[in-house]
Parts: C-alpha cells; structure tokens; sequence
C-alpha cells in the first residue's frame, strides 16, 4: 500500500505494484479499484507476456498497462485524469496460470 496522492484533473499519475514469491511472467494482472463508496471496478488486465490486454470503457483511450517481468513489477500509466477517477486503486494476480503453449 502506499500514500494517497491529490492530482489535479486532466494530469497523469503512474501506480507500479510488485509480485513476491511466484513465477510473475506466467500470470495475468488485473487492476481494480474501489469508489469512496465501497464499489468495486474492474479496469482490465494484461497478459504474462504483455501482449493480451483488455481495458474498461471507462478507461480506454487514458490508461495503459504495461509489466517489466524482470523485475516482477506490473504498471498502470493514467493520464488525462478526471473526478471519477478518485479511488483506492489495487492490482491483482490471477488466479490460473497461463498456459504458454
């Protein structure tokens, strides 16, 4: 978890979230957040590789998901903010791995 962050609408933020103690590369990451009022969105995710990746409607176009698997780390580039966009934001592994045949 980190600290909250104010950003002023129409700027860019970027979230970084790191996987321990698994074989990242192998599965997807989904990023979700949650509303000031306890409601839960799913804003997409990113495939082991990178090259599979499904955006909300209400992101498309302004976020972008990206994964250094190197460093286990996964991205979420958020640009053109807006209002709707206060949330606590969260990452999430997948729960089958991906099969890379």
């Amino acid at each position: 978890l980190s600290d909250p962050v104010v950003i002023k609408p129409g700027a860019s933020h970027k979230l970084t979230c790191q996987g321990f103690d698994f074989t990242f590369s192998s599965y997807y990451i989904s990023w979700v957040r949650e509303t000031s009022d306890g409601r839960f969105q799913w804003l997409g995710y990113i495939s082991g590789g990178g090259g599979d990746i499904a955006y909300h409607d209400s992101v498309k176009g302004r976020f972008t998901f990206s994964r250094d698997n190197s460093n286990n780390m996964a991205h979420l580039q958020m640009s053109d903010m807006k209002s709707e966009d206060t949330a606590r934001y969260y990452c999430a592994r997948d729960t089958l791995i991906q099969d890379n045949v």
